[in-house]
């Protein structure tokens, strides 16, 4: 959840930043050329005031005076391309120049300086020229009428390079980066804190649930840190969890109980019967039929105490050789496989893995017995056990009738036996006391179609450390807790 929380809060603050940042730059830019275009207004106001004391233009009447007066205007001039690289020059209606720096400047026929020119003739102060970008290599051109009796008598032009102007700009916009970087950085290491906040709690109770789902159920979630939603929400789970490790740990007791009240009656009953069969003619068929179904029922009450206790035992998990486990429970089984007329066949390399060695013996007990059960005479049932990255397998496979692929959803419920199998001695809990006692510590069955006919059931179990002690060595750093 964290990956694609912290990427959607990442984008929405860099959009945000982005969106401020844009506007800041463009005023940035417009405020650097702005300031140059009022100097430059300023500038060409000065000169035109200058060029109103020029009365007569060098062709006319008194040259000294005029010579006198246009030589300041053009020293001004001068001076001012040669400290700031402007050019300038003061032009009459006919272009003619009045005055210029340098000497080569003139009115062109067209572009910036044509169009600034004609504007200040009709007395009108220049626009704002167009922004230039950093990016761009234009010129600030600004012109403005020389006013004398109310005519315009010539016009002001500067021309003015943007070098300066472009690079103060780009500081400008250098600074923003940065400010954008580090409140970027910022904003990420909030962020981060914020998602780590809120995410924890839900990281510890996906953990919790994941143990409770896995059979320990007496993991507990911390109800402290995180949003209060979430503290709620934590609360609430260890309640649910309380009551549903109640309601269950009702239910195995009142099967252990009941198992274990009417395992007395019913031995009292078969005791009966055994007497009363002595009054009646030996082979009668109905004491037979009910010997039968009390030896059934007695058997049924022994799977119903397995598997109450199986669920309720936590698992001893050691290190241990699978495959000389499963080789000892083959060979245990040999002689009643030999007895049944099926050929027991076993693969049992060494390899390990974690499990409780009393349950998985006995889980495995009940898989080879269901195996051989239900496999004709003069077939076989293979044992084959195999080391697959974090599992270890052990694989039992039958060349009986197999299941239907529907039939093999339901296979380990309780009491479920399939139709075709009704008239073969069992419970139907012998796979379901399998299960409990490989999920106590970690371990699997499943199963599949075995080609060209039989089942399959691969028990797994773990080849690292278990997970609970994992686990359980980070509880405090999490707020995970074991009550």
């Amino acid at each position: 959840m964290r990956a694609r929380l912290l990427p959607l809060l990442i984008v929405l603050m860099a959009g945000v930043l982005l969106a401020l940042g844009f506007p800041l730059a463009v005023s940035v830019a417009s405020a650097q050329q702005q300031k140059v275009v009022v100097d430059r207004i300023d500038d060409t106001a000065r000169f035109a005031s200058l060029a109103q004391f020029v009365t007569t233009r060098p062709d006319e009447g008194e040259p000294h005076m005029t010579d006198e007066r246009q030589q300041t205007l053009q020293n001004e001039l001068a001076r001012y391309h040669d400290v700031y690289g402007i050019r300038a020059g003061v032009f009459y209606r006919d272009f003619e120049p009045m005055g210029r720096a340098p000497g080569d400047f003139r009115v062109p026929a067209g572009g910036a300086v044509r169009a600034a020119y004609d504007e200040a003739l009709y007395s009108r102060g220049s626009h704002d020229p167009s922004q230039v970008w950093p990016w761009q290599r234009g010129r600030l051109v600004v012109a403005s009428p020389v006013i004398r009796d109310g005519d315009v008598v010539a016009v002001v032009v500067t021309d003015s390079p943007t070098g300066a102007m472009r690079a103060a700009t780009l500081r400008g916009w250098l600074v923003i980066a940065a400010g954008e970087v580090a409140a970027m950085l910022l904003a990420m290491g909030a962020a981060l804190r914020l998602t780590g906040w809120v995410l924890r709690p839900v990281r510890v109770l996906d953990a919790t649930t994941h143990d409770i789902a896995t059979g320990r159920l007496k993991s507990r979630v911390a109800a402290a840190g995180g949003p209060p939603e979430l503290r709620r929400l934590a609360r609430s789970f260890n309640e649910m969890a309380d009551n549903v490790e109640d309601v269950l740990e009702q239910q195995r007791a009142f099967v252990a109980d009941a198992s274990h009240q009417l395992r007395n009656p019913l031995a009292a009953l078969m005791l009966r019967i055994e007497v009363l069969s002595y009054e009646l003619p030996e082979g009668n068929e109905e004491i037979a039929s009910v010997r039968a179904e009390g030896k059934r029922l007695a058997r049924v009450l022994d799977d119903l105490l397995d598997l109450a206790l199986a669920e309720h035992a936590a698992a001893d998990l050691q290190l241990t050789d699978i495959g000389e486990l499963a080789a000892e429970r083959v060979e245990a089984w040999r002689l009643s496989a030999e007895e049944k007329g099926v050929r027991l066949v076993a693969d049992c390399p060494a390899a390990t893995g974690w499990a409780d060695p009393i349950a998985l013996s006995s889980a495995l007990d009940a898989v080879v017995d269901n195996a051989l059960k239900f496999t004709p005479v003069g077939e076989q049932v293979t044992v084959k056990v195999a080391a697959n990255g974090d599992t270890c397998s052990i694989e039992v496979a039958d060349r009986g009738p197999g299941l239907r692929e529907e039939e093999l959803a339901r296979i380990g419920d309780r009491f479920w036996r399939s139709g075709q199998h009704q008239n073969i001695k069992g419970s139907g809990l012998g796979l379901s006391i399998s299960r409990a006692l490989l999920a106590a510590g970690g371990g699997s069955l499943t199963y599949a179609h075995h080609e060209p006919h039989g089942l399959k059931v691969t028990v797994r179990v773990p080849r690292t450390a278990p997970v609970p002690q994992a686990r359980d060595a980070l509880s405090g750093a999490q707020g995970l807790t074991e009550r």
